[in-house]
């Protein structure tokens, strides 16, 4: 069944603001003052990207293809695996979702901001960070877990072992994201996902969010450019073994 355009977008939409609901989300019971998750540990946050990305993709896979990323989105069209016209109208929407999103966790945590003194506790919130202050190793970082999501993530949803089972694959790219987190998460988040980081930092730029401190706009373009960059090596590895 081939679905409208305006569905797709749509979809993209809700299943991005999903994403940042419960990804940011879990960053947000973890990092800020008083909430019941603080100091739960990276455990749960990996946990909860894992969560947040096979929902959406559970949801909409069969729709719009669950892209919920413009590095997905930019590098399957740029490997010849769908259409550029439903390029920019997935990345606006990927972009609005995730501010989107962003804003309903602000919304139903205001208090706890309100009380967390650390402004990186707070940024973390919003958008990623590097540990250890280095764009090379943010780039290096993000660029190697997105060619790895990628290319992993087609792998599962087109392979033969899960051939009429779509909700198996589906939960097998959430494991995915789940283990990328947990092993590439230390140094940056990660993003991989420049809607992820974007949409969340312009928020924090924009809020009058107490002890929030600097949106870090030096960094920022880390997390757009490496995911961006991964996802069309990862996507073209991806293409030239097995599709």
């Amino acid at each position: 069944m081939e679905y409208s355009l305006t569905l797709k977008v749509l979809c993209e939409f809700i299943g991005t603001a999903i994403l940042i609901i419960i990804g940011n989300g879990t960053v947000a019971n973890v990092h800020l003052k008083g909430s019941k998750g603080y100091h739960g540990g990276w455990s749960l946050i990996a946990m909860g990207y894992g969560f947040g990305v096979m929902i959406p993709v559970m949801m909409f896979a069969g729709i719009s293809g669950a892209q919920i990323n413009p590095a997905m989105t930019l590098a399957l069209a740029i490997n010849g695996h769908q259409g550029w016209d439903v390029v920019p109208w997935f990345i606006l929407a990927q972009l609005l979702g995730a501010m989107a999103g962003q804003m309903a966790i602000v919304i139903t945590h205001k208090p706890y901001y309100d009380r967390t003194e650390d402004p990186e506790d707070i940024l973390a919130t919003f958008s990623t960070i590097n540990a250890a202050q280095s764009r090379v190793n943010g780039f290096a970082n993000e660029f190697l877990g997105t060619m790895v999501l990628t290319s992993c993530a087609l792998g599962i949803l087109n392979s033969p072992t899960f051939a009429g089972e779509p909700g198996a694959a589906a939960l097998g790219v959430g494991f995915l994201v789940w283990a990328l987190v947990v092993g590439l998460g230390g140094p940056t988040g990660p993003a991989l996902n420049p809607a992820r980081d974007l949409g969340p930092r312009i928020l924090h730029a924009l809020l009058p969010l107490k002890n929030k401190g600097t949106s870090d706009w030096g960094y920022s373009w880390v997390p757009v450019a490496a995911p961006i960059t991964g996802a069309i090596v990862g996507v073209a590895g991806y293409t030239a073994l097995l599709g």
